[in-house]
């Protein structure tokens, strides 16, 4: 690549952050990583009406949370600032009167009743009413009205817009990086709307401009921008600007693998669709971090949702994954979204972190349940779980009986508890009792050389002695149990069950 790489990220604040941009935010991250390059970040908040308060710093915070935050935006190494899209609307006429006069845009007058007027008619007609070439000129614009009447009516404050003037029977034969070879027949394009009265740019425009003046070296979007390809090219071309290389990336779709993933099918099927909590006054949006996800976590299962590095390899770093990042190996095809391998990916996380780490994560949840955590060695506990988990917030289940005895008994598991059981787990007491080394090891030889030396089945001990300490035939190493709670606990939670079962 001759010039260097410069990639954005170009969101609108109008609510939480898709899983979809995110996706689309970590592949220009990756890219730029890939070769050197620069991910920055431009906040797009032309359109005022749909601005939603808070929405930008969401996105900084989710960026900044997944460990991909832009080293260009606002408010940060602002080398080509702004780089919020209403702090530059100065800029925006200039290019639009640029192409009324070079003849590549005009005005238009038609109110929203005419348009309407002209749409009914059509549809009466059976026909799809598009402004562009085929009736451009005999609708209200500067291509039928003499400039003294354009000038009069823009000073007299009549509303108009600037629409970009698409060429005539042309075929655009163009390069996406995803995609290959993509064509487009200029006579079926509408004339966009580049700029409004009220002085602001509409997407396109602003876009265009705002890539060429913060020198973006390529464009990589989701796949809704490709109907958008051929304006914005033909933009570049009537600026005589160098356009950026495109690559479109195929749409998330959801679980059942028909149309592209949303909010209701998150809220549908419990999972989250935002990076970070989302509440408005009439709801609350669950979000990944909120939901115990890993951050690293969540980085690489998005990668691996249209891309791989062509080898069965599923764990990546984002060191790694900004190794192997490859544009040419992303899919053209939707990638189906898969929540049980979400949690799959975060139990492979889980399991790799520190087990301290952990237990200081997992230490709140049982402060709140009101236990003195200082009396317990967490780091221990959460050893022997974590790889049952997907989640910390699953820990409670998973060791409750460390911190309390069990309040009632596994039905199922009770039909192990025999008529001769209660004499045997006295007799457990009375080996529990003599033993002064009680860790795991020492208790598990000392109890099994009981069983031996008096010829007693395993199972006619162990079953019954597991759901005396836990409730039910499930935990860790029964031992270690044993061990963590210690020879007094132990001995209490065999004498409950006796009197109780």
């Amino acid at each position: 690549m001759s010039k260097q790489v410069r990639v954005r990220f170009a969101p609108s604040p109008t609510g939480p952050l898709h899983i979809g941009g995110v996706r689309t935010a970590l592949f220009n991250y990756l890219f730029a990583k890939k070769h050197n390059g620069v991910f920055y970040l431009r906040i797009e908040d032309t359109d005022q009406t749909r601005f939603v308060p808070g929405a930008e710093t969401y996105i900084m915070e989710a960026l900044e949370w997944l460990g991909i935050a832009p080293e260009e935006t606002v408010g940060k190494n602002e080398k080509f600032g702004p780089y919020r899209q209403s702090e530059r609307k100065d800029l925006y006429q200039q290019y639009a009167d640029q192409l009324i006069n070079s003849g590549w845009a005009y005005y238009a007058f038609d109110t929203p009743e005419a348009l309407d007027a002209h749409r009914k008619q059509h549809e009466a007609e059976g026909k799809t009413f598009i402004y562009n070439h085929t009736n451009r000129e005999k609708l209200d614009t500067s291509l039928v009205i003499s400039a003294d009447e354009v000038s009069k009516r823009i000073d007299n404050g009549e509303h108009y817009v600037i629409r970009f003037k698409t060429p005539v029977d042309e075929t655009l034969h163009l390069k996406d990086i995803i995609r290959g070879d993509v064509k487009f027949e200029t006579n079926l394009l509408d004339d966009k709307v580049l700029f409004k009265s009220d002085g602001m740019p509409t997407y396109h425009l602003a876009n265009i401009v705002d890539d060429h003046l913060m020198e973006t070296s390529h464009v990589i979007r989701g796949e809704e921008w490709l109907p958008s390809m051929p304006l914005h090219v033909l933009l570049y071309k009537a600026f005589g600007w160098e356009a950026p290389e495109f690559a479109h990336l195929p749409l998330i779709l959801k679980p059942i693998g028909n149309g592209k993933l949303s909010k209701r099918d998150g809220d549908k099927m419990g999972f989250p669709v935002f990076p970070l909590e989302w509440k408005t006054e009439e709801s609350v949006s669950s979000g990944y971090r909120e939901k115990g996800f890993f951050p690293e976590a969540v980085v690489n299962f998005l990668a691996l949702l249209g891309w791989n590095d062509g080898t069965d390899k599923e764990l990546f770093s984002l060191e790694e994954l900004a190794q192997s990042f490859d544009l040419n190996r992303v899919h053209k095809a939707g990638a189906k979204f898969d929540p049980e391998k979400n949690k799959w990916f975060n139990h492979q996380y889980l399991v790799k972190q520190n087990d301290a780490d952990l237990a200081k994560t997992f230490s709140p949840i049982l402060e709140e349940k009101g236990i003195d955590v200082s009396k317990y060695d967490l780091t221990r506990i959460v050893s022997l779980i974590k790889e049952r988990a997907n989640f910390v917030s699953e820990f409670w289940d998973l060791t409750d009986f460390f911190f309390q005895p069990p309040s009632s008994y596994d039905e199922k598991a009770s039909k192990n508890w025999k008529d001769e059981t209660p004499t045997l787990m006295q007799e457990l007491i009375s080996v529990l009792e003599n033993i002064e080394d009680f860790t795991s090891a020492n208790i598990e030889t000392i109890v099994k050389d009981w069983l031996t030396k008096n010829e007693i089945g395993m199972g006619k001990v162990m079953q019954p002695f597991r759901l005396s300490l836990v409730g039910a035939l499930k935990g860790p190493h029964l031992f270690d149990i044993v061990e963590i709670i210690g020879k007094e606990e132990t001995i209490s939670r065999i004498q409950k069950a006796i009197s109780s079962l």
